[in-house]
């Protein structure tokens, strides 16, 4: 499974009460720096910024520029010049002929930690391009609150969890469009309760996959952040092509050399827990305030203060930094100095682990360009719909029936969560299909769940509405009923792949559910828990739309945090 850089990595329990509610409060945000806190920032795996900026620099981390620039400055008119100067000076800096260039490029690449992007004993299925040769592009930011160094138990506090296996406290997915027209951000609250699949820890160690509700933030002990990319791959069925993994200290570095990033709040606040101690240590006065370095950390960090004092809450305050974060960016102003260029890269290069697939300044620096053709006002934060649990798992999340499948669907099928047209083109099969007639299908029940058992006959009945369609090689298999949360196709090889698009319009099934997998050898329908009654397939009505419940920000919004009044001063 994917590998931690993050040492302490075992099979212990995280924290005597990691699995209650609340307990894990202290963990996340107890020492997170004393109060006033100053300056300006930027935050743990935070979609514009690693991605954007990552790679797309080549410094010093002295602050000393390479090559002579200050005599060419961006023009202040139109952003697209700015943008492109920028760039050409990167691309001296990084990729610089001369010796001692290709030496501090080397530099930065050593700089990188890698590791696997793994589905356990699966590998992730692969995108299908477009009619015109598109693809989107999916990759998983994920904050982690690893306590494995000096700097990062100050920074994170809880003397409890020192050395313990870090969490995955922030969990986003950032989605871009095939056309490159618009991104979308979907946040997922570590409180979230889904089903663990098997992962391997890097030690070889197997984690089976669980038979109860584990809260999703667990999914980094059991394996590292590819563990973390399985969980929400099971969960929501999106193509993952890469992560990027972000600690306390990386989050501080990141901001530091971003700079300021103003953020907004309604009243005076201080981040602390119901007995005095805890909470983030956030202090500042009502209004627009600039934050970076560690005061970045704590506002990205805080739950208690903001609005009700739920992770939902934190996510929104995230999602506002990042939303901030990008517009100081777009303009230009901080990034056309080489020496701040050259201190953004090696912060960059230092603070983040990625998967091998991003494993080089080259490769990060063209990730920033593929995101810097999305304007502002097509970036579009979210986060998953949900609902609270209750008895023992109150306060916990889970997803919201319906509205959280929605947001999934629109994600997967590369829908602008902005409610604007799309370039899409229609997913055209790279192989034409058989005749119906000569396409064999084995069609299984998978409609069972957590709470209910497989609906009797439902196989057949599929089994049914295909040869009532000509697919006269159908057949029912038996001896797999394993519950499916979604209705999905499943096809072994590429020349596959045009008869098992060919079953799916015959059903009306969404063509991103039709996947490649090496569990079957033929054609394979698992009838899941989205098709329990009798009919034609469910499509959700209302496909074009985001759900009110994702609580969707636009890029250029500016918002402004609520504050707790028990948490004002």
């Amino acid at each position: 499974m994917g590998r931690s850089s993050v040492s302490g990595e075992g099979t212990r329990s995280r924290v005597r009460h990691a699995d209650r509610s609340g307990g894990d409060e202290g963990r996340y945000e107890d020492g997170a720096g004393a109060g006033d806190g100053g300056g300006g920032g930027r935050a743990s795996g935070d979609a514009g910024g690693p991605g954007r900026r990552a790679g797309s620099r080549g410094r010093s981390s002295r602050g000393r520029g390479g090559s002579g620039r200050s005599s060419r400055r961006a023009p202040k008119s139109g952003k697209r010049r700015a943008f492109r100067w920028i760039s050409s000076v990167l691309a001296l800096l990084i990729l610089g002929a001369g010796g001692a260039g290709y030496l501090y490029y080397e530099h930065l690449n050593g700089n990188i930690r890698k590791e696997d992007l793994t589905l356990g004993d699966r590998r992730m299925a692969d995108h299908k391009a477009n009619a015109a040769g598109q693809t989107p592009l999916n990759i998983l930011l994920i904050g982690s609150d690893a306590r494995d160094s000096a700097e990062n138990q100050k920074l994170g506090g809880a003397k409890e969890t020192f050395g313990s296996p870090p969490l995955a406290d922030v969990q986003m997915l950032l989605h871009l469009s095939a056309d490159r027209s618009n991104l979308s951000v979907v946040s997922m609250p570590r409180d979230t309760m889904l089903k663990m699949p098997k992962c391997t820890a890097p030690d070889g160690e197997v984690f089976p996959a669980s038979t109860v509700d584990v809260q999703t933030n667990q999914s980094l002990r059991r394996g590292g952040p590819g563990c973390t990319v399985a969980a929400w791959y099971e969960l929501t069925g999106i193509r993952i092509d890469h992560f990027m993994m972000i600690d306390f200290a990386g989050v501080v570095s990141m901001a530091d050399a971003i700079g300021g990033v103003p953020v907004c709040v309604t009243a005076n606040i201080h981040s602390r827990g119901a007995n005095g101690r805890g909470g983030s240590g956030l202090k500042m006065e009502a209004g627009t305030h600039s934050v970076q370095g560690e005061q970045a950390l704590q506002w990205l960090r805080t739950r208690y203060g903001f609005e009700d004092g739920s992770d939902l809450a934190r996510a929104k305050a995230q999602h506002q930094y990042m939303n901030s974060m990008v517009r100081q960016l777009r303009k230009g102003t901080k990034l056309t100095d080489p020496a701040k260029l050259m201190n953004l890269a090696e912060a960059a290069t230092t603070a983040l682990t990625v998967d091998k697939g991003l494993d080089t300044v080259k490769k990060l620096y063209d990730l920033a360009e593929e995101l810097k053709k999305v304007p502002t006002k097509r970036i579009t934060m979210s986060t998953m719909p949900n609902v609270y649990g209750t008895g023992v798992n109150a306060g916990r999340v889970y997803p919201k029936a319906g509205d959280a499948e929605q947001l999934f669907r629109m994600v997967r099928e590369d829908m602008p969560l902005d409610g604007k047209a799309s370039k899409r083109k229609k997913v055209e099969p790279k192989d034409p299909s058989a005749p119906v007639g000569e396409i064999a299908v084995a069609v299984r029940n998978g409609t069972a769940t957590d709470a209910l058992g497989p609906v009797s006959g439902r196989a057949g009945d599929v089994e049914k509405l295909l040869k009532e369609s000509g697919f006269a090689k159908a057949t029912i298999d038996p001896d797999n009923v394993a519950g499916s949360a979604r209705t999905a196709i499943l096809y072994p090889s590429a020349d596959l792949e045009g008869d098992a698009q060919a079953v799916a319009k015959a059903l009306g099934v969404p063509v991103s559910q039709v996947k490649r997998s090496t569990d079957v050898s033929g054609i394979s329908l698992a009838v899941g828990a989205d098709w329990r009654e009798d009919g034609a397939y469910p499509v959700s009505k209302g496909t074009e739309k985001t759900p009110e419940s994702a609580g969707a920000q636009n890029g250029e919004e500016k918002g402004c945090m609520e504050v707790d009044p028990k948490y004002s001063w």
